[in-house]
């Protein structure tokens, strides 16, 4: 739905110091958050008898979660961080994630047995770390009222809440229009939506490998060695590519 950045022109107006004005970018949200909202996808309803399944994920913009029963989604969630929250340790921003999803929806996980589902593995000891700072002991005093165990989920297989923590196209879209149009143009087609993803995929490819295989034939001392396997006298190295 791309809630997190259709709302940001009306969430800066609660931001410290800023100053109150109510401008047509702010009405154009605030009108198509209310379409959304009101011609949202059937969700279904949950069933306080079975256990939840909570999908946690969080990323230096936002977090994201989705409460799930049966492989089928009850609710969605997503927040901005606040400032001081943006340079949180990656350990803690995830953590927070899940600190988030328990309070929106308190209601329905409070008493019942719900599972978490993080990428982020370390929190899977959370219980029994150690060493804790002063924000971790308050989260871990409200998670402990919670019936949940927390469970390792791959970064991959956790698209939905990756979708609606990192928003990482939004700020993309906006710098090229025409990727925007075609994207619309796409959705129009009914095409799957994959593809849209791959307008915004990175491949980042290492370099260090290149750059150790061309300092090995320019220095000196291997050339020492390779010149002993020449002559044999060098049997504990061998030469490859």
């Amino acid at each position: 739905m791309d809630f997190l950045r259709i709302s940001k022109p009306m969430t800066a107006l609660t931001q410290k110091n800023a100053k109150f004005a109510w401008s047509p970018k702010c009405g154009e949200a605030f009108g198509m958050l209310k379409k959304l909202l009101t011609s949202a996808p059937v969700l279904a309803q949950p069933n306080i008898t079975k256990p939840f399944d909570v999908y946690c994920d969080a990323s230096g913009s936002g977090l994201g979660c989705v409460l799930m029963q049966e492989g089928r989604v009850i609710a969605y969630a997503s927040s901005q961080l606040r400032k001081h929250r943006v340079n949180y340790p990656t350990h803690d921003l995830k953590l927070l994630a899940v600190v988030y999803a328990l309070k929106k929806w308190r209601h329905y996980l409070l008493g019942n047995t719900c599972h978490i589902y993080t990428d982020h593995k370390s929190l899977k000891y959370i219980f029994t770390q150690p060493e804790l700072n002063m924000s971790q002991h308050r989260w871990l005093e409200l998670i402990k009222d919670y019936d949940l165990e927390v469970h390792y989920h791959p970064g991959k297989a956790n698209v939905v809440a990756d979708a609606l923590s990192h928003k990482a196209h939004c700020n993309f879209i906006d710098a090229r229009p025409t990727v925007r149009v075609l994207c619309c143009e796409i959705r129009d087609i009914e095409m799957p939506t994959v593809l849209e993803a791959k307008l915004y995929n990175l491949v980042l490819e290492p370099t260090i490998k290149d750059q150790i295989i061309a300092a090995q034939k320019q220095d000196k001392g291997m050339a020492h060695i390779r010149e002993g396997l020449d002559e044999k006298k060098r049997a504990c190295f061998t030469l490859d590519d």
